[in-house]
């Protein structure tokens, strides 16, 4: 389990096709830290570390996963938020984040507050999942509030030290995004369709 407070950034190395899978390496401040078999959060999504060599690790996307979240869109040389699971007797700073995307959205809308910024993301709401106002939401694995909620959209506003120590400041509109909505909401809504 993780809580979307990101740990830090990892920078994208190298990029292996197998198959129908890919194979990422990436490098981070606290690779040696890290253990085989071990889960980190990628951009929201939950991979597994396979190889460990020096200050990179390798993790693996199936097709699935490339399919529903935007890991298949990265070139070498990009940045990705990371986090690692949540430690047992550690703060719960965040709110319940799986790191299993839901789905992926579109950036619509970057507004400049002059001391925050306000993200829109519009998303495919046939697929079941909601936001609510107030409401927690993952985006690229960084835990937000919802500030505006519709049917197919939402809006969340990042304070500076969120933009400035995640991948949130390189994004720009029409850029695709991982999403994993609200754990409990999902759960209400699938019970509210029976």
């Amino acid at each position: 389990m993780f809580t979307g407070i990101i740990e830090g950034l990892s920078k994208l190395e190298a990029i292996e096709k197998e198959n129908s899978n890919v194979h990422f390496t990436f490098s981070c401040a606290f690779t040696h830290e890290l253990k085989i078999d071990q889960s980190v959060a990628h951009n929201g999504v939950c991979l597994t570390v396979i190889k460990i060599n020096g200050h990179q690790y390798t993790v693996t996307a199936i097709d699935e996963t490339l399919q529903k979240t935007n890991l298949g869109n990265l070139k070498v040389g990009d940045e990705v938020n990371i986090e690692r699971c949540m430690s047992a007797n550690g703060r719960f700073d965040g709110h319940i984040v799986q790191g299993h995307v839901d789905q992926t959205g579109i950036v619509t809308s970057i507004i400049d507050n002059k001391g925050s910024w306000t993200y829109t993301i519009e998303y495919n709401n046939k697929l079941g999942n909601v936001t609510v106002e107030k409401g927690s939401i993952t985006l690229n694995g960084t835990s937000l509030t919802v500030v505006d909620s519709k049917d197919d959209a939402f809006s969340v506003c990042i304070i500076p030290y969120t933009f400035e120590n995640t991948v949130l400041k390189h994004l720009k509109v029409n850029d695709v995004v991982n999403l994993e909505f609200d754990i409990v909401g999902k759960y209400v809504a699938r019970l509210l369709k029976k």
